[in-house]
C-alpha cells in the first residue's frame, strides 16, 4: 500500500495521541511505539484493499475502542464516511479528541451500544462496510454488525488464527441474519510470527427486524 507524506504524518500524530492517553484511558496494553505500528496500525490496514476508495461510501467501526481499525482505514481511504461506534464514554471522548487533533473530516464518533445503534433508522442498513476487531466471536459480531449493512455490503471481522471453529458455530447465525462468508484471508504482520485472519462476510439478504436483540442478549445468548 502506498501512503503519501500527509497520510504518514497523520499516522505519526495518531501515535502521539495514543502514547499520551493510553495509560490514563486504558486504551491498549501495547505501549511501545514500534509495537503499536505493527500490531495496531498494520493489522488495521489489512482490510484496506477490501474497502472502496470512492467518496461517499460509508463504514462503521463497531466497538472501536482506541480507534482500530476505523482510524487507520480512514487515513488510508480518506473518501470514506466513517462512524466510530464506542459505548465506553471515556474511550469515545478519546476518539473525539483524536479526530479533532488529526483534523479529519467525514468521520464521527457515536457513543452508543451496537444493539441500540443497529435499530436507529439513521444507521440501520445504511453502510457499505462494517468492521470489528477484537470485540467478540463471529456469531455475536454478526448480530452486532450485519444490521448496519445495506444489501451487498461487507462485514470485515479481524480475528486470530483459530477462526475456523468460530465460523462453524456461526453458520446458523449468519443464515438467520442475512450474511454469508465470502472468504477468509490469512496473513502475518511484518516482524510478527503470530498469524492473523480477516473474515469477509457479505450481506446477502435482509436482517429480520427483531435483530439486534436487546443490549447484552447477543453475548449472553448467542444465536446458533
Amino acid at each position: 500500500m502506498a501512503l503519501d507524506s500527509g497520510q504518514l504524518a497523520l499516522f505519526s500524530r495518531l501515535l502521539d495521541c495514543l502514547t499520551a492517553d493510553a495509560a490514563r484511558v486504558n486504551l491498549t496494553a501495547i505501549r511501545e511505539p514500534r509495537e503499536i505500528v505493527h500490531k495496531h496500525f498494520l493489522d488495521s490496514l489489512a482490510g484496506a484493499r477490501l474497502v472502496g476508495a470512492a467518496a461517499g461510501q460509508r463504514l462503521i467501526d463497531v466497538g472501536s475502542g482506541a480507534g482500530f481499525p476505523g482510524l487507520p482505514l480512514k487515513i488510508a481511504r480518506p473518501g470514506l464516511a466513517v462512524t466510530l461506534l464506542e459505548s465506553n464514554r471515556k474511550k469515545a471522548a478519546f476518539l473525539r479528541r483524536t479526530v479533532s487533533a488529526l483534523g479529519l473530516e467525514g468521520i464521527r464518533v457515536l457513543a452508543a451500544r451496537a444493539e441500540d445503534a443497529g435499530r436507529d433508522p439513521d444507521h440501520r442498513a445504511g453502510y457499505h462496510y462494517a468492521v470489528a476487531r477484537a470485540v467478540a466471536e463471529i456469531r455475536v459480531l454478526a448480530e452486532y454488525c450485519l444490521p448496519f449493512l445495506r444489501p451487498g455490503g461487507l462485514f470485515l471481522a479481524y480475528k486470530g488464527p483459530g477462526v475456523r471453529e468460530e465460523l462453524g458455530r456461526a453458520d446458523g447465525a449468519l443464515r438467520t441474519l442475512g450474511g454469508s462468508v465470502r472468504e477468509v484471508l490469512e496473513f502475518e504482520l511484518p516482524g510478527e510470527k503470530a498469524r492473523r485472519s480477516l473474515v469477509v462476510i457479505k450481506k446477502t439478504g435482509s436482517t429480520p427486524e427483531r435483530f439486534p436483540r436487546r443490549p447484552g442478549i447477543p453475548t449472553k445468548r448467542p444465536l446458533s
